[in-house]
């Protein structure tokens, strides 16, 4: 599908991507060679692991492709574009969109703005599973037509410097991490779609018409306490969300935090006995979330990066009550039907989905009730 004229020119967003993201000395060939000769005996190793903690077992063998911070960006572009050219053209058709001379403006503007935030976020990333890429239009030739598990080589490198991780150790930590978001997708045969419901019912209502931007920002001034609230929950996103885009970011933001704390859950429990500094990196990992200077800390808030990382905490806590109160396999029930996933205030408040889930007993795994 051709860009939609206009809204968002992506061509410009992945050079300036790109070109941040190449500011940093390139890794060496030979660090990255030797990244994916440990990758290719650990993955099989880390998928076993995640496989036997959860009860997930995704189709076919798992690959993890090593990329450099540019060809991270432009894997990003391509599943962004992806997911938002379809809803573009939609606008389009109804009349929705700006008109050309607004557009082309605000399509330049906003490529600079994804461009540069995926630019910055490509020397933080370290490991993604990657739900767009197997939809983008075209495949990514850094990244294959179908690598939707990948992990930033310099970023690893950087950090295994820094703080003298073992690097084995540190590198199957990191896979099982990102091994168990692919469980989640590929494993329960009904999330990848329940989720792309999601993003599309929250996109699809959303109204690109600038006058409603400007009423949004003059009641944002009007009142502060409930524009900060909103900017906490999610950054710029949600203060500018409809209030039918808001019911749909509530469901995606339970549905995340759920998975980030689980798959930070079984990044630890699959790796005992295989990665004995796992406490270490997590201490590490958990410091440098929270670091940066003020105005990288208000960046990450304003763009909801914030409220993504709190999202680590609030499920491990979920997880943490729920299995308290009914084992170890009480995320089970979470797995059998979209019903059964937590909202965002059951996250915060773990009994009231006990209440909702009813007894919680153990009734085969999950791919056996998913078929």
């Amino acid at each position: 599908m051709a860009a939609p004229a206009g809204l968002v020119d992506w061509s410009l967003a992945e050079r300036v991507g790109v070109r941040l993201a190449a500011r940093h000395a390139p890794a060496r060939r030979s660090a990255l060679d030797r990244l994916r000769h440990d990758l290719g005996e650990l993955t099989p190793l880390a998928e076993r692991l995640v496989s036997e903690a959860t009860n997930l077992h995704p189709p076919g063998a798992a690959v993890i492709e090593v990329v450099d911070r540019p060809a991270w960006v432009r894997a990003n572009v391509a599943g962004m574009r992806a997911l938002l050219e379809p809803v573009i053209a939609r606008w389009q058709r109804t009349g929705r969109s700006p008109n050309a001379l607004l557009g082309a403006v605000t399509g330049r503007i906003a490529a600079v703005e994804i461009g540069t935030l995926l630019g910055w976020m490509s020397g933080r990333v370290l490991g993604q599973y990657d739900l767009l890429v197997g939809r983008a239009a075209t495949a990514t030739p850094d990244c294959g037509d179908r690598s939707t598990v990948y992990l930033v080589g310099p970023n690893l490198f950087a950090l295994e410097r820094r703080h003298e991780f073992p690097r084995r150790e540190f590198r199957l930590w990191v896979a099982l991490h990102e091994l168990t978001h692919r469980a989640q997708f590929e494993g329960v045969p009904w999330m990848r779609t329940h989720f792309f419901d999601l993003a599309e019912r929250a996109l699809e209502v959303a109204d690109p018409d600038p006058a409603r931007l400007v009423n949004v920002l003059r009641a944002a001034v009007s009142d502060r306490d409930e524009a900060r609230r909103r900017i906490d929950e999610g950054g710029l996103p949600a203060l500018l969300a409809t209030p039918e885009q808001r019911v749909a970011l509530q469901s995606i933001g339970g549905l995340m935090a759920l998975l980030e704390g689980h798959g930070d859950v079984v990044m630890d429990r699959a790796g005992t006995g295989h990665v004995a500094s796992a406490e270490r990196f997590g201490k590490v990992l958990r410091a440098r979330r929270a670091s940066g200077s003020p105005p990288v800390k208000l960046l990450r808030r304003l763009i909801g990066l914030e409220a993504k990382l709190a999202q680590y905490e609030l499920g491990e806590r979920f997880l943490a009550r729920i299995e308290a109160v009914a084992g170890p396999t009480a995320v089970d029930r979470c797995w059998e039907r979209p019903e059964h996933l937590p909202t965002l205030d059951e996250i915060r408040d773990p009994d009231r989905w006990l209440a909702r889930a009813g007894p919680l007993q153990p009734q085969g795994t999950v791919t056996e009730r998913g078929q």
